[in-house]
């Protein structure tokens, strides 16, 4: 029975000490108390994300202007359509049909596009951008429901470590595109120009953003109870571990090579200028 002396249950003392303990949420009535700019960076995000999907859609569906002896859109390549431009020692094997016209573009980007969409980053980076969800810290989200990644098409997420083995060759064929990068229009070895660096720097980009993977990091050093037993894997984990600490930048790098990389790309091979030749 209550003696009128004990203090409300909302507000009773902590049994542990260290304040009150309340029963009851704050009664605070707006949805956040941040004074910045906190839409700024969702923002951006959205802004940026959306300038590249409407490029790359632009580019994908286009199925022209994407070789440039010696140089190949990373957007197409490896060219897998009977329709692909003839291409001198390059990834050029007719594996599919025509597709009906459509370009061969559509037939590759399907992984390393899905690896984008499975990110880590990239699907923070889109929650917050297009469905505010949340919008940012310590800002609540406009949705009543939450259902997190167990639901179709979300749930597809967890495919993102086997896009990550088809990132992976994809990579690797775009290596090999950067080696021969080094030859002129006429296919002459011991050469190198302006587009030569650009598939340099974005090669690299490439590997950095794809090592960084979470999933390359957990593949690498996972399930390992004793590093001092596994000395390479532990060195290997390290590195990969510090390069996923600029995951977040080395995917906005990657995504702005890849982009200009296929510019350079469709500017020589639609006569816009002439690739600079530095020998």
């Amino acid at each position: 029975m209550a003696t009128g002396t004990e203090p409300p249950p909302a507000a009773r003392p902590h049994p542990r000490g260290g304040g009150v303990h309340t029963t009851t949420r704050a009664a605070i009535a707006a949805r956040h108390l941040r004074t910045d700019r906190w839409w700024l960076a969702p923002a951006a995000t959205a802004a940026g994300l959306l300038a590249f999907v409407v490029y790359s859609t632009w580019r994908a569906f286009a199925g022209a202007d994407y070789y440039a002896a010696p140089y190949v859109s990373p957007f197409y390549s490896p060219c897998l359509a009977e329709n692909c431009v003839p291409m001198k020692g390059g990834p050029n094997w007719e594996i599919f049909g025509a597709w009906w016209g459509l370009s061969p573009a559509i037939i590759i980007l399907i992984f390393p596009l899905g690896f984008r969409l499975t990110c880590y980053y990239y699907r923070k980076a889109y929650y917050r951008g297009f469905w505010a969800s949340p919008p940012a810290c310590a800002v609540a989200e406009p949705h009543r429901r939450y259902t997190g990644e167990t639901r179709f098409p979300l749930i597809l997420q967890n495919l993102h470590r086997y896009f990550f083995y088809a990132a992976v060759p994809v990579a690797g064929i775009l290596t090999y595109d950067t080696v021969l990068a080094f030859r002129d229009e006429h296919y002459a070895w011991g050469h190198m120009g302006l587009g030569t660096l650009v598939f340099l720097v974005n090669i690299v980009l490439i590997w950095a953003y794809t090592l960084s993977c979470h999933s390359c990091r957990h593949i690498v050093g996972g399930k390992l109870k004793h590093f001092s037993r596994h000395p390479v894997r532990y060195r290997m984990w390290r590195l990969v571990g510090k390069l996923n600490a600029r995951h977040m930048q080395l995917a906005w790098a990657s995504l702005l090579s890849v982009g200009l990389a296929d510019l350079y790309v469709y500017l020589v091979a639609s006569g816009v200028f002439d690739d600079p030749r530095f020998f």
